[in-house]
């Protein structure tokens, strides 16, 4: 019995130290965020279903449908991490960009796959913090001029808001 207590214990020290490295605050996120969290949070935001086709990158936020089952999402690529169950997955292709750094925001935490050209795009960097309404995190990324498909995976809701901004 003192052994399980023990394991409840450095479990419950666990949690709490992993959700304590996590930032807390708008004020946390390395690089200003005032430009992607205003486009996240504008009521005129284009509403999206998940596998639709944008000409080219919008020039404001997006609202992207997500579907219950990461399977029925019929992702073009597998996530490169494994969704959990009971999340909600979708994605949008964009048959054109300018090359250049883009910033990629999401209102809600999930996960983001960039695929451009037939491979992930690793983000330059990733910024991202706890109780800071409209945004959760944000991602760099180098893109040529050629077609993308962005691909959410692990969001909890069924809709999450999306940005994709050049870089400032």
């Amino acid at each position: 019995m003192r052994i399980l207590s023990f394991l409840a214990v450095l479990s419950i020290s666990a949690t709490s130290a992993l959700a304590a490295e996590e930032p807390s605050g708008c004020d946390k996120f390395k690089w200003p965020i005032e430009r992607d969290r205003a486009a996240l949070t504008a009521p005129d935001r284009t509403k999206l279903a998940s596998g639709a086709e944008q000409a080219a990158v919008p020039a404001s936020a997006i609202t992207l449908g997500l579907v219950a089952a990461p399977a029925e999402a019929k992702l073009p690529s597998p996530p490169e991490r494994a969704p959990k169950d009971g999340t909600f997955a979708g994605f949008t292709s964009i048959r054109t960009a300018k090359a250049g750094l883009y910033t990629v925001s999401l209102s809600a935490g999930a996960w983001v796959d960039l695929v451009q050209d037939g491979h992930f795009l690793k983000p330059v960097a990733f910024s991202g913090a706890t109780d800071c309404d409209g945004i959760r995190k944000t991602m760099k990324y180098e893109l040529t001029d050629k077609p993308f498909v962005l691909q959410i995976s692990g969001a909890k809701d069924n809709s999450l808001s999306i940005s994709i901004l050049p870089a400032q």
